[in-house]
Formats: C-alpha cells, structure tokens, sequence
C-alpha cells in the first residue's frame, strides 16, 4: 500500500494514536506511581509499621530542628468551656426558659451551663498554669519548658491559650477520631501535629516530658494519667513530677489508699503523685523538683 493512500495514512493515525493513549495509561496507573506518594499503596496492612515510623519521625524531627527538648503536659478534659463562653450559655438557656418556662428540655439546657459555669474554673486555671510556665520559659531560655497539650477543646485549649496570652509558643499533638477534631486556634503553627495512632501520640506525650499536670477529666484523661503512672512505677520512663489538680476531685474519684490496703501498689508508689489546687501550687512543685528558683 503506498504510503500517500488516505488509507495508509488513517491507519498510521490510529495506530499512533492507540500508542500514546497506551503511554498516557500506563503514567496514570497506580503500579507508576512513586511508592512514597501512593496512598492505596501505603494505607496496606503490610505497610502499617511505615506508617507508623513516618508518624513518629514527623514531629520528632521537627521538634529536634527547633530544639525543643523539655515539655510540661497538660491533660484534663476535653468538655471544660471557658467562664465567659459558660456565662454566655447560661444567658442563652435563661432567656429561652424565659418564652417557655416549662420546657423540660430547656430546663435541662440550663442546668448543663451551670454546671459548665463551676467546672469553667478548671479551664481558666489550666490557662493560668500554663501562662506561669510560659511567663518562667520566656525570662529563663536556659530552663525553658514548652507547654504540650492534646490539640483540641476544653483543659487543652486552655493550655495552649495560656501560653499564647503570655506570648509563647506550645505543642498541640491532635487525633484522628471518628467524630473529627479540629486543633484548637492557639497552638504554634508549626507545633500542631496530627496523629491517627495514639501509641505514636503518647510517645511523644512523654519523651521529652518533665512534669505532668492532670486536671479533672474522663476516659481519656484517665488513659493517660494511669499511662504514665505505670511507666513511672516500672521504670520504663525517667521520674518527673505528676501533679493532680483540685485533690477533692481526685480523692473522690479513686481511692488510692485502698490500693495501698489491698496490697496492689506499693505506699511509695503514691509518692509519685502531688496533689495541688492552684495553678501557683502546680508551678510551684514543678520548680521545687527542678530548683528552678521561681518562688511564688
């Protein structure tokens, strides 16, 4: 066939352009794609101890390019308002009850945002706390002390927010969870980090940990006090301060002399825990553990 037939031409089209669909198909598929970039590939069972290593790896390596080495946590509940956002949902529920005084529901609305109104004080003492820690970082750089918290609402908010009010910076190590976090506005751009494996996220809770303050809080809060106290009693973490806000609430909560009655912890294993009831006391034990000098 000559190679000027309008035939032989059309021919000589559509084979060039099969070929190129057929490159253009082998670039988009998955098998070409660069293994680190693809996410099918990386999401496998089989890859999930990669995963797990590039989880750590990511703020480890951050917090070493900005030499962050010394943290106070924070952990307490994730539920705690602020006084002025409490006051505002007592105002609100209060001029419904007002419409429908016999509403069940709002009645009920109101006694949430009273007891949001008591408990606020755990939030703004968390935010006073870490404000004293901030405020000691700022004019002492050579015994500085970050602020970390759990990245989202409530005692962790108030964390992160103390240490902005006093101009510093702090960590926010977030969750995936099925009902989405979001970090809370006040932790340091470049030290809000997202974990989907709480192993990971409460290693880094503790590696480079000096003192633990607990406020009131549930499950959550729990998990990681009792955490830490386990790797603390069994010496698979260096001793620091753990320090137990409001002792009513937690004496309440757990009998701990009990376990010293039944034989199932030791008397001094009670001395790993402090109880405090201000924000001064919980700076105040960290600084005498550390002979900072920071009297208050």
């Amino acid at each position: 066939m000559s190679a000027d037939n309008p035939l032989y031409q059309r021919h000589l089209s559509s084979a060039r352009e099969a070929t190129e669909q057929q490159s253009q198909d082998l670039l988009e598929h998955p098998s070409y794609k660069l293994a680190f970039a693809d996410n099918d590939f990386l999401m496998q069972d089989e890859l999930r101890h990669v995963r797990l290593q590039l989880e750590y790896l990511k703020p480890q390596l951050i917090l070493e390019q900005h030499q962050i080495n010394a943290t106070v946590v924070v952990f307490g509940s994730a539920r705690f308002v602020s006084r002025q956002q409490a006051e505002q949902m007592i105002a609100v529920a209060q001029t419904k009850l007002t419409q429908q005084p016999d509403a069940v529901a709002l009645q009920q609305q109101l006694r949430e945002a009273q007891r949001q109104l008591k408990n606020s004080v755990y939030y703004e003492a968390a935010a006073e706390f870490s404000r004293l820690v901030t405020q000691h970082s700022k004019d002492c750089p050579d015994s500085s002390l970050m602020i970390i918290s759990g990245g989202g609402p409530g005692v962790m908010e108030a964390a992160n927010k103390g240490a902005y009010q006093a101009g510093g910076q702090s960590i926010g190590l977030n969750i995936v969870l099925p009902h989405e976090q979001k970090p809370n506005p006040y932790i340091t751009s470049e030290f809000c980090f997202r974990f989907h494996y709480f192993a990971i996220r409460k290693m880094h809770f503790l590696q480079r940990a000096r003192a633990l303050v607990a406020f009131p809080g549930g499950f959550g809060t729990l998990d990681e006090l009792f955490e830490t106290l386990t790797l603390l009693q069994t010496g698979k973490a260096n001793t620091v301060p753990v320090i137990l806000y409001d002792k009513s609430f937690w004496n309440r909560l757990i009998n701990f002399d009990m376990l010293v009655e039944e034989g199932l912890v030791k008397a001094e294993d009670l001395e790993l825990i402090q109880f405090v009831d201000t924000p001064e006391q919980a700076w105040q034990a960290i600084c005498d553990c550390y002979q900072l000098g920071q009297s208050l």
